[in-house]
């Protein structure tokens, strides 16, 4: 193993249910969130979104510091293929609170300029050359500013599926912020990029997806929103995505970034409230598992299941009708015998690795607390688009600033 994991586990405040997206739940208070993503032992936490924390840089990373956790970076959705629009102020903005807080990664996604997760608009090739080449000048930036930047891909944006992930692995410059879940809610494969393109992992988001209401969501079936009510989230190693390979393969090829604990979540009330379910709960219990993995993380890297696991796989190139029944198994695009030989071949070729840093190395809706009123590999097919006529401006995505949000 590179390194530790423990001292490089983060939490997220989506994982406790607080997003800036109009009617996504109950908000909890910082202070609850806070206190307990370090009960449950996690050592740091990206911003949450605007209102979260305070303002000043300096006071966020002080709040985060008095609950005994580091800034590790922020989720900013940009508008990146507008020719009316130029993304880099924005982002410059939030590159300067990052270093101010002493942070060091800028996560950003590709905003559609829709509002929320549930659609997106058709992509052309302009759009495409504006945004890889926005993408470029965001990597240029936050490199002059000792930070690293990674591109999101992200359900109801831009940069979705596996396709398009590779299509910026391919097209630009940027690091990649691995979200084993959004992409293989895109049609995507976790397990694949971490094996063939470790050396442009710069940042993990871990997810596990129940791969039933994954495929619903892809289909245009269910809405993101929707899915996430319903449990589209798993703890972690509780669903459908193989996270020992993931951590494994990106592991033994030298990464030595965050892994940033990200379930989204919708709380319908607080805590206890009505028998409401406490978030912490799957926290703790994703935490648990990811820690478990500090032992037998060479074996899961050479492609064999990993103790207590299953060998048997289910390829994210099927159909619904070819799904086994068993919801036990885990998610990759390849079976366990053919991965372990892909794996065997890739070590005696020496394949790359990571070259990110390790962490501590170099007009918008606010959040607020309480409001419960009104989210490169092979691809089965994407999610139906919204049409061209989608609105361009949003609360979640503006076409003039970048917002974070966790």
């Amino acid at each position: 193993m590179t390194a530790s994991l423990a001292p490089r586990i983060a939490g997220a405040p989506i994982s406790w249910g607080v997003s800036e997206v109009p009617g996504w739940g109950h908000q909890l208070a910082p202070e609850a969130v806070l206190r307990q993503m370090r009960d449950v032992g996690l050592a740091a936490a990206e911003f949450g979104p605007e209102g979260f924390l305070p303002d000043a840089p300096a006071e966020k990373a002080a709040v985060l510091a008095a609950h005994g956790l580091r800034a590790v970076g922020q989720f900013v959705p940009v508008v990146l293929h507008d020719r009316d629009h130029d993304p880099l102020p924005g982002v410059e903005a939030a590159i300067a609170g990052l270093a101010a807080a002493g942070a060091g990664t800028l996560v950003v996604a590709a905003a559609s300029g829709a509002d929320g997760y549930d659609g997106r608009p058709p992509l052309d090739a302009a759009g495409w050359e504006r945004l890889l080449a926005a993408l470029d000048r965001i990597a240029d930036a936050a490199a002059a500013a000792g930070l690293v930047a990674a591109l999101h891909p992200h359900v109801g944006t831009l940069v979705e599926s596996g396709e398009e992930t590779g299509r910026v692995l391919d097209g630009s410059r940027i690091g990649l912020c691995l979200d084993t879940g959004h992409l293989v809610i895109g049609g995507g494969d976790p397990v694949e990029v971490a094996a063939r393109r470790p050396e442009r992992v710069a940042h993990v988001h871990l997810k596990d997806v129940r791969r039933d209401l994954a495929l619903r969501v892809r289909t245009g079936a269910l809405t993101y929103t929707e899915a996430v009510r319903r449990g589209l989230y798993a703890p972690l190693g509780a669903g459908d995505v193989d996270i020992a390979a993931i951590v494994g393969l990106l592991e033994a090829r030298g990464y030595a970034g965050w892994y940033v604990l990200e379930q989204d979540t919708v709380l319908a009330a607080a805590p206890g409230e009505g028998g409401a379910p406490d978030p912490a709960d799957d926290v703790r219990a994703s935490l648990a598992y990811l820690l478990s993995l500090a032992d037998p993380v060479g074996s899961a890297a050479s492609g064999g299941a990993p103790a207590g696991g299953r060998a048997e796989r289910w390829p994210t190139t099927c159909s619904r009708s070819d799904a086994p029944a068993s919801t036990s198994t885990r998610w990759t695009t390849a079976s366990a015998s053919t991965r372990s030989g892909r794996s065997r071949s890739s070590s005696a070729a020496a394949p790359p690795t990571s070259r990110w840093p390790r962490p501590g190395t170099a007009a918008t809706p606010r959040w607020s607390p309480g409001s419960a009123a009104t989210r490169s590999a092979a691809m089965s097919g994407p999610r139906p688009r919204a049409s061209a006529s989608t609105p361009r401006t949003s609360r979640r995505s503006p076409r003039r600033t970048a917002r974070p949000r966790r």
